[in-house]
């Protein structure tokens, strides 16, 4: 192990990229074929992710995590790198970080260690300008709905009834409730909000379009508001006259990103919806293009199977019409320890009593991928103060359960030692037992379907409900809403709708306090518990750390 191992900013600096035309080589693709943005990144053709797939689909999803995260992007990098050294041509498939987590507690969010992907420093950053893009697209459609207003509201759309937020690439508090308009000439007076750009619906419609035409198509059917009296008519971006500009803005952000791993392989980096708010996968179309040019394609979802892999399965799959082959789950001995009562600030520090405790949500975690007919290896991030009784602990209570576990040191090793789970992948991949399947028909009811992911993904006992969601709920089928997914916003670090309570809790219910139609992505939101859309900086963000030395070179980014 490293005693003293670098950041990952200087291990990302201290690797020379392969310049961008040759890592498209190795798909097939011709310098024409990209739009480059330098040397080291470049969009790719829309019209390959039309093409034929030949490439086979594995998952990267994890436990629940703690506050700084499991690795699992670092894994599904790591095993990107390991299948290549295999001679496997993988392709790997993640999402943009934000900027929020960038500068808030997470930091970066390209990997880590000697499994990322390059050139991090401009990826965690302002990379091809999509999140901008994106950020300008929604706040045009805000501009256009306010002027709307400001101009007598020929529409006749409610002010109290604006359901369309602002939104901000930043952690920012102070907007989650304001008030805007004020002052004579300024607009109408009303409340509005903030959500941050990866809970923004234009990031999520960016995520789930099957091309340009579909991206303008969805734009239009984004719900802003609705109008005055009983009626209550939905009204849409489309009777704004919107989604053609809108979609004018994103008609290259809607184009994947093709990087590059640590190690030389491509890596699609396209879109980035949160995986406790939105739906957490990276884009459809930059799935299906890898599906085309490679022949395993690697990707992650957002946080731990009751929310990433769950929308995965049920939304992401479903929609873009993919047949996942494998999935890996992410465990870490911190993780299993704080799930079984150990202090957080105490994580590094051998307790084989809470790893106990902790066991059984690690076996909750291997029957939600299961059960959606999926094969699972799990993959055991390695930390350095893990010691070898916990390890072994967890290689045989998985192994028990009939699972195969694979030791994980990307970090410190990169592809190297990812070599176990890559092998196990691929005996996955070849004992070809899939057979995927969504958990719930969309032509439920939404209260069904929000009832089926509590019981088979929670395990809870049931679901309530505040008077607010019921109604909305009654409002969405009303509008025609009643057939799509949903897409449930809780909790990253426990499978009830309480962060405080964690390990393998039984005899719970969950309450949905807020319900929403998403009508562009196609998909109901249905928030439990106090779930922020718009987060805020911790009190030492991860802001306070980094800066631009004397060369220019960003240093303290990790």
């Amino acid at each position: 192990m490293l005693l003293n191992p670098p950041n990952d900013i200087e291990i990302a600096q201290s690797v020379k990229p392969r310049p961008i035309v040759d890592v498209a080589r190795d798909l097939g693709l011709a310098a024409d074929d990209l739009e480059l943005y330098g040397r080291y990144k470049a969009k790719i053709p829309i019209e390959i992710a039309s093409r034929p797939p030949r490439g086979r689909l594995v998952l990267v999803t994890a436990i629940n995590p703690t506050p700084t995260g499991e690795g699992k992007s670092t894994v599904a990098v790591g095993l990107a790198q390991a299948l290549r050294r295999a001679s496997v041509n993988a392709v790997l498939c993640i999402r943009e970080p934000s900027l929020g987590p960038v500068f808030g507690v997470k930091g970066g969010a390209t990997g880590g260690g000697y499994s990322q992907v390059v050139p991090m420093d401009d990826i965690n950053l302002h990379f091809t300008g999509d999140f901008h893009a994106i950020s300008s697209a929604h706040a045009l459609l805000s501009a256009m709905l306010d002027n709307h207003l400001h101009h007598g509201s020929a529409l006749g759309l409610d002010p109290s009834r604006i359901t369309w937020p602002r939104t901000i690439d930043m952690n920012d508090r102070s907007l989650r409730h304001a008030v805007i308009g004020l002052g004579a000439g300024n607009g109408v007076l009303r409340e509005e909000r903030w959500v941050i750009v990866p809970a923004s619906e234009v990031m999520a419609i960016v995520a789930l379009a099957a091309s340009r035409e579909d991206l303008e198509r969805r734009l239009g059917q984004i719900i802003v508001g609705t109008t005055r009296g009983e009626s209550r008519s939905a009204v849409r971006a489309s009777d704004l006259k919107a989604a053609g500009a809108m979609a004018m803005l994103l008609k290259d952000a809607i184009r994947p990103n093709l990087v590059q791993t640590l190690e030389g392989g491509p890596a699609l980096v396209h879109a980035g919806p949160f995986g406790n708010i939105a739906h957490g996968c990276n884009s459809i179309l930059a799935t299906r293009s890898a599906l085309a040019l490679g022949d395993v394609v690697v990707t992650e979802a957002g946080f731990g199977s009751d929310l990433g892999a769950e929308k995965f399965f049920d939304i992401k799959c479903r929609v873009g019409d993919l047949s996942p082959e494998a999935a890996v789950l992410v465990a870490t001995v911190r993780s299993l320890k704080m799930q079984g009562g150990a202090d957080r600030r105490a994580l590094g520090k051998e307790d084989l009593p809470a790893l106990e405790r902790g066991l059984p949500h690690l076996e909750h975690h291997i029957r939600n991928v299961r059960q959606f007919g999926v094969p699972v290896v799990v993959a055991i991030n390695r930390f350095m103060s893990d010691t070898e009784a916990e390890l072994r602990r967890v290689v045989d209570y998985a192994a028990a359960l009939g699972v195969k576990v694979a030791l994980c040191e990307v970090w410190e090793k990169g592809g190297a030692g990812g070599e176990r789970l890559a092998r196990e992948v691929m005996a996955l991949l070849d004992g070809r037992s899939a057979r995927y399947a969504p958990i719930y028909e969309t032509t439920r009811p939404v209260r069904e379907k929000i009832e089926t992911i509590v019981r088979k993904v929670y395990d809870g006992d049931g679901v309530d409900y505040t008077p607010q969601a019921a109604r909305a709920i009654d409002y969405l089928e009303a509008v025609g809403l009643q057939h799509t997914p949903v897409c449930m916003a809780k909790t990253q670090y426990s499978l009830t709708d309480d962060p405080t309570r964690l390990g393998r809790p039984t005899g719970f219910r969950v309450t949905i306090t807020e319900v929403y139609g998403s009508a562009g992505a196609g998909f109901v939101v249905a928030k439990a518990g106090d779930i922020m859309t718009m987060p805020g900086l911790p009190k030492v963000p991860s802001a306070e750390r980094v800066a631009v030395n004397a060369s220019g070179e960003i240093v303290g980014l990790s």
